[in-house]
């Protein structure tokens, strides 16, 4: 049976619970499943879930004590560090095939960067840092539109720079290259305008003019399937409605709220260009209600179908969306 491992994220966070709820949840998958993190992160995901561990879960646990002054909902040091550690350690497990694919629960961003992990700004940093990958790309995908970015982690004046020829094309190819190598024949990319109105033929900027027409008329002529840039304002729709398989979006709220927007609770990221299958949920650490018993699954059992669905080939045999 596929073996599929599960990081807790952040103790602090909603992250233990879910895992909990997605594991005792009847929709869930058929694998088998292995949870890295804390031992007391993931006993504390039950107590908050008010469920047992399911039996049969197989336990990492990458021995980051419980500090002192713990408090859920709350930024620490120590849960940073715990949060890394388990990504870390089930990500080498990847590797090495001992777990056919990954799915994490989130990591919260300035608890990393306590714990002394200044470069790795998210799941996407720390594994490309783990497997020394130079291009890759967050996939957003919800039932019924696939989004792949651009950039995602950059401020928006430094995503609009980040709008060149070369940029656009090495995403391009990556996109392509991923969705085909996961078996969906002969992808068809949509490419987002940068500018409104698709930047008015120059009217209100030369992005889509001097960088990604170019890109697009280049991937073409790899025989890639790309169209655009098309307005983001309708775009998107387009995707809805089957006219392409995924969209290239520009930058990281341009593709962030149309698929929120489209279906937020079964939504899931998919980490391009490393070399494992990593999946997450795509919410945060949710520190505003952590430990309520409150936390919605929705999110991690679909997280759990993708990476299932990755692992064993199944991801390509319709056009249908994940």
């Amino acid at each position: 049976m596929t073996r599929i491992g599960i990081t807790l994220g952040d103790p602090a966070g909603i992250g233990p619970e879910v895992a909990v709820k997605a594991l005792n949840a009847a929709d869930r998958p058929l694998a088998d499943y292995v949870v890295y993190g804390p031992a007391w992160a993931l006993d504390l995901g039950a107590e908050q879930a008010g469920l047992p561990l399911p039996d049969g879960c197989e336990m990492v646990d990458v021995d980051v004590p419980r500090a002192a002054d713990f408090r859920v909902g709350t930024i620490s040091a120590a849960c940073g560090e715990a949060s890394v550690s388990a990504v870390e350690r089930c990500a080498r497990d990847a590797i090495a095939g001992n777990v056919a694919a990954m799915m994490t629960c989130p990591l919260h961003k300035e608890a990393i960067h306590a714990a002394g992990y200044v470069d790795d700004i998210g799941h996407q940093e720390i594994l490309a840092r783990l497997t020394g990958a130079t291009t890759t790309a967050t996939m957003l995908m919800t039932p019924g539109l696939r989004v792949v970015h651009l950039s995602t982690h950059k401020s928006l004046i430094e995503a609009a720079r980040f709008v060149t020829r070369a940029n656009v094309l090495d995403k391009l190819r990556l996109c392509h290259d991923s969705l085909a190598a996961w078996g969906l024949a002969n992808p068809r990319v949509a490419v987002a305008a940068l500018n409104p109105h698709g930047g008015e033929g120059g009217l209100l900027g030369r992005e889509e003019i001097d960088e990604i027409a170019p890109a697009v008329e280049e991937a073409r002529a790899l025989d890639i399937d790309a169209t655009g840039p098309l307005p983001a304002d309708s775009i998107f729709n387009r995707a809805i409605t089957g006219e392409f398989d995924a969209v290239l979006a520009m930058f990281h709220d341009q593709g962030h709220i149309a698929i929120k927007v489209h279906n937020f609770h079964e939504s899931v990221t998919a980490t391009l260009g490393i070399p494992l299958i990593r999946t997450s949920v795509d919410h945060g650490t949710a520190f505003d209600i952590a430990g309520e018993g409150v936390a919605d699954a929705t999110g991690a059992i679909a997280a759990l179908r993708a990476a299932v669905s990755l692992a064993e080939g199944t991801f390509g045999h319709t056009r249908a969306r994940l």
